[in-house]
């Protein structure tokens, strides 16, 4: 019997009880692209379609013996980072990843939840400026997100470029800034910056209310960084993915809002 091995992706991130973002999104992503699914649990929610009712943060004894369960026994080729509630989780994952070195790491700065929660001490904001930007071969904020990270308001597709240098200066590897936030028509253009190029990619803007899009769109690229593809080709690949998955979508909850069809939008579905 021959045994066919997977290359790993780490996810580090948070729990959504309802199934819909977080660590669940991240594990049934890796899973539709072929990539095995590692996980650490950096906070724990109390989580559904309508919104967050309670956060609990592990004891960073328990983070670090997560993380060294994995980083011990397995080849991981990407880490996707996704929430991290405060300085001492972010600390704590930082001095792992300084340790450890793994070839890719994607960060999706986790700040605050679709529904309106706040999933980021502001106490943490600058712990995760200062450890985990120069470690990041890419970042993937929202409009919100970049705002906070840079300090100034972002309107147009200028201020979207000079945010993306400000945190290409903090030592970034790439930026691909989402622009599902800024206001532009029919149509959602996430940019890509890595300092030498930049690219827009685009799609039509789907009237409905979704959840989990940030996590799925991260992890999609470190699977697809798993799979072999350059940054910008993952990137574009991980949008199309995010795309037909919303387009697939449901509600499960007994709210309108949809989560994606992860396998529905499968590469090879």
């Amino acid at each position: 019997m021959s045994l066919t091995a997977r290359v790993c992706a780490l996810t580090i991130a948070g729990s959504d009880s309802g199934g819909g973002a977080g660590i669940q999104a991240d594990l049934k992503t890796f899973a539709a692209h072929g990539v095995h699914g590692l996980s650490v649990f950096s906070a724990l929610t109390a989580q559904n379609t309508r919104g967050v009712t309670a956060v609990h943060v592990p004891p960073v004894e328990f983070l670090q013996a997560q993380l060294d369960a994995c980083f011990d026994d397995f080849d991981i080729h990407v880490v996707k980072l996704g929430m991290l509630a405060n300085a001492a989780v972010i600390h704590c994952v930082a001095d792992t990843l300084q340790a450890r070195r793994p070839p890719h790491v994607v960060l999706d700065p986790v700040m605050v939840s679709t529904s309106g929660a706040t999933l980021l001490e502001e106490s943490a904001l600058d712990a995760l400026r200062a450890r985990l930007l120069p470690m990041a071969t890419l970042v993937t904020p929202n409009t919100p997100e970049a705002e906070l990270l840079v300090g100034h308001r972002i309107h147009d597709a200028d201020d979207a470029e000079r945010a993306a240098g400000a945190l290409l200066a903090r030592g970034v590897g790439a930026v691909l800034l989402k622009g599902g936030h800024l206001q532009e028509g029919q149509r959602v253009v996430d940019r890509f910056y890595d300092g030498v190029a930049s690219e827009a990619f685009s799609h039509a803007r789907l009237p409905l209310d979704a959840h989990g899009t940030g996590c799925t769109l991260a992890s999609a690229i470190a699977a697809q960084l798993c799979n072999g593809l350059s940054l910008a080709n993952a990137c574009e690949a991980a949008i199309d993915y995010v795309a037909r998955g919303l387009q697939r979508g449901y509600a499960p909850g007994r709210s309108a809002v949809r989560v994606l069809d992860h396998f529905g939008a499968a590469p090879h579905a």
